[in-house]
């Protein structure tokens, strides 16, 4: 009782509302029971909240109105708020959303041919600080909730109308490869790619979500347990020297342990044909020389992988510089000479902060590693 003290029964009813944006379908079939409703149930309220978009119970036509008034009292669809939208001159969109603990995170939507990409982040800033990365560079606050995660694509697919999960749509690829390191939210993250996936949600199939990783090796061999999405991992060296500096992860997951959690978790796939896309950041006169290339040819020869290149997109302070574009033709080539499907990330959404690497939001960083970062460029100037 001491916690109501000064609360009004409605405040209270307000704190413990179940937000229905974020279950999955067993834990809302579960949701359901807890309230003495049937099961299918579950489905009828996921379509209306995916496939329908709506926020509003009232909207829920094919539910009794008993019920509806019920759920008024017991559960809410609250989807993030939405700061800003941008768009690109190259038709690329990105929003900007206030989560729960008042950081903002942001959400890209790339449109390319019959693909339309939604980059979806995972975390309020990023709990890793790869060098390279100016999101890494805003420090950390917190894991995104599922309904935060999947709160992103209801935004998105909002913004574009409503349109039935199983016919052509705007939206056609998620990949988790906004803020944050996906796996060190592995929880959320999994539920929130389970509603993606789910025909009642907004049907994908496991080839078009995509998880992102820079290389948490246990919880990529969790991974294999529980789901069979599409992996890709932010490599961006070819050595453990170079890839320390980068990608300060590989102090404690080196390359060869990355590389068995790559192995195990592409042989638990039930399809022996697929492959995993690993990401690599040319960066000038670092990573992207003759030598990098030969060793990141020994590297992956044993990998079934197709490999994405990615000029560095500069910003300020960042100490690297964007390679020259005869360079990066250069890496490529050779690494198709040696039967690497290679292909070059096009910079789109740049006039908007929204190419890869540029995502920063506005992070409340608890870690304090954003106010030391800008206090180590004060003292170089």
């Amino acid at each position: 009782m001491s916690e109501t003290v000064g609360q009004s029964v409605s405040e209270v009813n307000e704190m413990a509302k179940t937000n229905l944006l974020g279950l999955s379908r067993s834990k809302m079939e579960a949701f359901f029971v807890s309230i003495g409703e049937k099961k299918f149930r579950a489905q009828q309220v996921l379509k209306w909240i995916h496939h329908e978009r709506v926020d509003s119970f009232d909207d829920m036509t094919n539910v009794s109105k008993a019920l509806r008034e019920r759920l008024k009292q017991v559960a809410e669809i609250r989807g993030p708020e939405i700061v800003s939208s941008h768009f690109s001159e190259d038709g690329t969109c990105k929003w900007v959303v206030r989560v729960t603990s008042g950081s903002c995170v942001e959400t890209v939507y790339i449109p390319e041919g019959d693909r339309g990409t939604l980059c979806v982040s995972s975390q309020a800033g990023c709990s890793l600080d790869c060098s390279f990365c100016s999101t890494g560079k805003q420090g950390f606050n917190s894991d995104l909730t599922v309904a935060e995660i999947i709160g992103q694509v209801w935004v998105a697919a909002r913004h574009f109308g409503n349109v039935p999960a199983k016919i052509d749509r705007r939206i056609t690829n998620v990949v988790m490869m906004g803020m944050g390191e996906p796996l060190m939210n592995f929880d959320n993250v999994v539920d929130a790619m389970n509603l993606m996936m789910d025909d009642f949600g907004y049907g994908l199939s496991k080839r078009r979500v995509t998880l992102s990783t820079s290389g948490v090796v246990p919880m990529l061999r969790k991974l294999g347990e529980v789901t069979d999405v599409s992996l890709a991992v932010s490599l961006h060296a070819p050595n453990d020297e170079l890839r320390n500096v980068l990608v300060p992860i590989n102090k404690k997951y080196p390359l060869a342990q990355l590389m068995d959690a790559i192995d195990f978790y592409m042989n638990s796939l039930p399809d022996n044909r697929r492959v995993v896309t690993i990401e690599y950041t040319l960066l000038a006169g670092v990573n992207d020389q003759p030598e990098q290339a030969e060793q990141l040819i020994e590297l992956l020869k044993d990998v079934p992988c197709k490999l994405n290149l990615i000029p560095f997109n500069p910003f300020p302070h960042s100490g690297y510089d964007r390679p020259s574009n005869n360079a990066v033709r250069r890496f490529q080539e050779r690494m198709q000479a040696a039967g690497f499907n290679t292909t070059v990330r096009k910079t789109r959404g740049d006039d908007i902060d929204a190419a890869c690497g540029q995502l920063v939001g506005q992070v409340n960083d608890r870690t304090r590693r954003s106010q030391r970062y800008i206090e180590a460029r004060q003292l170089e100037a």
